[in-house]
């Protein structure tokens, strides 16, 4: 079986943040992130619309004078829960590291906060 794929990008427009990117059928499920690394407290996510399958292996000018994107971490990634509840894991099993991270959404409004980490 195999696993879909992420990306983290750095996007420096409107202001500087970064994009989590996960693979699903129809595109990328995108959250706006305030930081790259993820730690024990709950880190904010501002969910955005889905983004184009492109962003996966894009680097450079976003079109409409929106900035410049740039990879920071790629692989795939494994999810548990339903996007819909309330809560639930997610593996990134990136280039560098794979991350554990437990998630929550309570209204419109989400959260992701490290679990488990290896090197």
């Amino acid at each position: 079986m195999t696993l879909p794929r992420f990306v983290l990008l750095e996007h420096d427009h409107p202001m500087l943040h970064w994009d989590l990117m996960l693979e699903e059928a129809d595109g990328l499920r995108t959250w706006r992130l305030p930081s790259p690394t993820f730690g024990a407290a709950d880190m904010e996510a501002e969910p955005l619309a889905t983004h184009r399958k492109a962003y996966l292996d894009y680097e450079g000018p976003v079109s409409g004078g929106r900035g410049k994107i740039k990879r920071v971490d790629a692989g795939t990634y494994r999810h548990e829960g339903n996007w819909d509840g309330e809560a639930g894991t997610l593996e990134l099993i990136g280039e560098s590291q794979t991350i554990r991270l437990q998630w929550i959404r309570i209204g419109e409004r989400w959260f992701f906060a490290l679990g488990l980490r290896r090197q």
